[in-house]
Parts: structure tokens; C-alpha cells; sequence
């Protein structure tokens, strides 16, 4: 099942969503002709999207808005702030083209804060799936909680059978390491498992955790890997500020846990447009340029700089 076709499923099956855009139809062309007025193209004007959708929520609808993630966080971030957040509504927000997506796309339209920003707004929740399949399974869930949410949309295909027991707030385990964990949120997780596999042929026990949810966190899980981890490895094309070493950082410190954090992430820049395979390479974010950091980062480990006193 693709997601045109789970929404068409769940709008046969419950009246109350609605379906609303602002020019970003690509996901689900066919879907106007089929549920006629319960779909709502505003065209490019992604405040009032969000403030008719706010009018919908208030009248019992369940209204799910689509947007390139840039416009839709930044242009319409006080709509979503104020008309949203503050009256706590079920509005449901996807962004599309978040974070490499974006891949040719210059600085305007790379969505690299966006989960800051969503985070930052009390009662809005965020998921961000690392693939198609992934997100199918997480929106049924998603979709009807009471909260807003924002989604980072994917239509990647999975490289993996995933975990169908979903639950807000919790993360998925792809496998287990006691060397380095690393946690990965969106479509990262694809070169999260090549630089497992490649820190595994060299003898390194290295496991991945789909975080899945970023709001809220599993901060049970994140506790109990820092515990247990001589590395953990936070991995996410947003900006190092306010994305997943934000939150894993914050969780640190509120429980006083000890722990050595390698961040992996856009740090003070936006990517460089280009094809998608040729970002990842050229900002090492792929699978084999990650592992080499997380490698050179547990050699520090083992051999610790010394300390030099005056």
C-alpha cells in the first residue's frame, strides 16, 4: 500500500479527515477526483492552509495538510504556533522534501530546522519515518491522536521488514552493539545500516535504533543505551542544533547520565544541491564516510589524548 491509497482507505472509513495542500499534489493525484469535496488545494498559501485547517479541527474534523516542509514550518510557523498549538488541535502536518530530500534544491527550500522548530511548539508531536513502509505503519497511530503533528513525509522504499508494532514514542531496534549504537531518525537509516555492517567486518559491535519519534522521545530507551554503550552516534540531515543530539543531549543532562555522544549532523551550513547519492558522498553523510568518523572517534576511546598540566 502506497499513501494515496491509505488515505483514500482511511477516508472511506471515517468521515472526519480532510485532505488539504497547497499545490503539493504528488503524493496523491488521484485522490480530487475520488473524494471531491474533502479535498482542498489553497494553492500557494500555506497560512491560510493552516488556519482553515484549524477552522475544520474546531468543527470535529481530523484535517491532514500537505506542504514542502520549508514553507510549511517557516512561512506558516505562527499559524501552526498559535492556531494550532496553542487550542492543542488535531491538526495533522506533512512536510514534504525535509532535510537531503530536498537534494537539488538550494538553501530556501531545505527544510534542515524544521524539527526544531516543530518541537519547539508545546503539544505538537513529530514523527519522522525512514521510509514509506515505515510511515504507513506509524500513521494509523499518528493520525489519531488527539495532538497536532508534524510528519516528515517519505516515499523512500524500505531496504528492511519492519517492527509493525507501533507505539508513539517509541523506537525501533534494528539491531543491538555494545561498541557504538547509532540512532537515526528519517531516511538516514538506510546509510545507518551500511555503517554498522561496515563497523561489524571489522570487528566492531555495532548496533542502529530507528527513533521514529522525536516527540515524544523514548527516553526509557535513550537512558538505557547511554548506560550501556561506549559510543552512541546521533546521525540526521537537519541542523546539529535542535534536531535528535538536542534531545538526546537534554535527556543526558535531566538524568545526569554519563555518556560519550558523537553527533553526526549539518553543522552551521545547508547542504550542497545536488542529486541525492552525490550529497551524501559530498557532505559525508553516506554509510562508509560515517563509519570512519564513528571508527576514528572510538580509537580517542581507546586511546585517550593525554592530558598535559602546566
Amino acid at each position: 500500500m502506497n499513501y494515496e491509497e491509505f488515505l483514500l482507505d482511511l477516508l472511506g472509513k471515517d468521515e472526519r479527515y480532510v485532505i488539504l495542500t497547497a499545490e503539493n499534489r504528488a503524493a496523491m493525484r488521484n485522490l480530487p477526483g475520488k473524494i471531491k469535496d474533502r479535498f482542498i488545494d489553497v494553492g500557494i498559501a500555506e497560512q491560510t492552509m493552516v488556519g482553515i485547517a484549524a477552522g475544520l479541527a474546531l468543527r470535529g474534523r481530523i484535517p491532514i495538510v500537505h506542504a514542502l516542509s520549508t514553507f510549511l514550518t517557516m512561512r506558516a510557523f505562527e499559524f501552526i504556533r498559535t492556531d494550532v498549538g496553542i487550542g492543542n488541535l488535531p491538526v495533522k502536518l506533512m512536510g514534504a522534501f525535509s532535510g537531503f530530500l530536498s537534494e537539488a534544491n538550494g538553501p530556501t527550500h531545505q527544510a534542515v530546522e524544521d524539527i526544531s522548530l516543530m518541537r519547539g511548539i508545546p503539544n505538537v508531536n513529530v514523527f519522522s519515518p525512514s521510509d514509506e513502509e515505515d510511515m504507513i505503519i506509524g500513521l494509523p497511530k499518528v493520525f489519531a491522536s488527539p495532538n497536532p503533528y508534524y510528519i516528515r513525509y517519505t516515499n523512500l522504499k524500505s531496504i528492511l521488514k519492519h517492527n509493525e508494532n507501533f507505539e508513539i514514542g517509541k523506537s525501533e531496534i534494528i539491531s543491538d552493539g555494545t561498541d557504538v549504537l547509532i540512532l537515526v531518525h528519517g531516511m538516514l537509516l538506510k546509510e545507518a545500516i551500511e555503517a554498522s555492517r561496515i563497523l561489524s567486518d571489522s570487528g566492531r559491535s555495532a548496533g542502529v535504533v530507528n527513533m521514529r519519534s522525536l516527540k515524544p522521545a523514548d527516553e526509557n530507551t535513550l537512558i538505557n543505551i547511554c548506560k550501556n554503550s561506549n559510543l552512541v552516534v546521533t546521525l540526521e540531515d537537519h541542523f546539529l542544533t535542535g534536531g535528535l543530539y538536542s534531545i538526546l543531549s537534554e535527556i543526558i543532562v535531566k538524568n545526569r547520565i554519563s555518556c560519550r555522544v558523537l553527533p553526526v549532523a549539518l553543522e552551521n551550513t545547508w547542504f550542497k544541491p545536488a542529486l541525492l547519492n552525490d550529497v551524501l558522498h559530498y557532505e559525508k553523510f553516506d554509510g562508509r564516510s560515517i563509519a570512519e568518523k564513528i571508527n576514528l572517534e572510538l580509537k580517542k576511546i581507546q586511546r585517550p589524548e593525554p592530558q598535559y598540566s602546566i
